[in-house]
């Protein structure tokens, strides 16, 4: 793994640390990850932030969890999946989700359940709560985003957005998120999220799609600005 700064990394920020691993080819099909004591050593974090990381690989299909035996790698990635995951920029990320999220709310809006709005409403306070915190605020937005995804019960989907997501664990990510979010675009951001799930919560798909459209353009527009400076 990785050498990691003093702040500790939460648990997407370490499965997608693990994710990047594994598509770059560094941890092969069916390779045994280290067990979750070393992996907590390694990252500096519990044993529970690492258990929920692996959770969250397994539900994105790159690990597979095996009681009493171990953590599998179950990924498989081509050479081309590589190539285009390990050159996308965060601009082109931007322009991939525009294209799938405003969908992703329409498909939530059908198929979400109570349950699933009441993650994304635990999500939405978290990242509320983060105001000051941006490493925090970028953890909890990448899983509003995913469990979003997950509301539409569509698998392909969940895979195609986990895919692009992947692209926030790139070092060109990492500096933008440092550039961008300051507490004013972070309040930004926790009103519109806010929005998004009134709109679920109310069954109303183009005023969910259109709300996470608005939403993508503000950080569009910021990352734009940010890297003219």
């Amino acid at each position: 793994m990785g050498i990691h700064d003093k702040r500790k990394l939460g648990a997407a920020e370490i499965a997608a640390e693990i994710r990047r691993e594994i598509m770059q080819g560094n941890r092969q099909n069916n390779e045994r990850l280290p067990p979750e004591r070393k992996l907590s050593e390694a990252f500096g974090v519990a044993r529970g932030t690492i258990r929920e990381a692996l959770n969250q690989l397994e539900y994105s299909g790159f690990v597979e969890i095996r009681p009493g035996s171990g953590t599998y790698v179950v990924y498989e990635a081509a050479a081309s999946d590589l190539s285009v995951i390990t050159t996308a920029n965060p601009l082109e990320l931007m322009d991939a989700r525009f294209a799938l999220e405003p969908h992703l709310c329409r498909l939530a809006v059908l198929n979400g359940r109570r349950n699933d709005f009441q993650l994304l409403e635990t999500l939405c306070l978290k990242m509320e709560k983060s105001a000051l915190d941006p490493a925090q605020f970028a953890e909890a937005d990448t899983e509003f985003h995913r469990a979003l995804s997950r509301c539409t019960g569509n698998s392909l989907l969940v895979w195609m957005l986990d895919q692009i997501t992947s692209v926030r664990s790139h070092d060109d990510w990492t500096r933008m998120r440092h550039l961008t979010l300051n507490p004013k675009i972070i309040a930004t951001y926790n009103m519109q999220h806010s929005r998004i799930l009134d709109a679920l919560k109310a069954r109303e798909p183009e005023r969910a799609a259109t709300i996470m459209k608005e939403h993508l353009e503000t950080a569009r527009l910021s990352m734009t600005r940010a890297a003219e400076t």
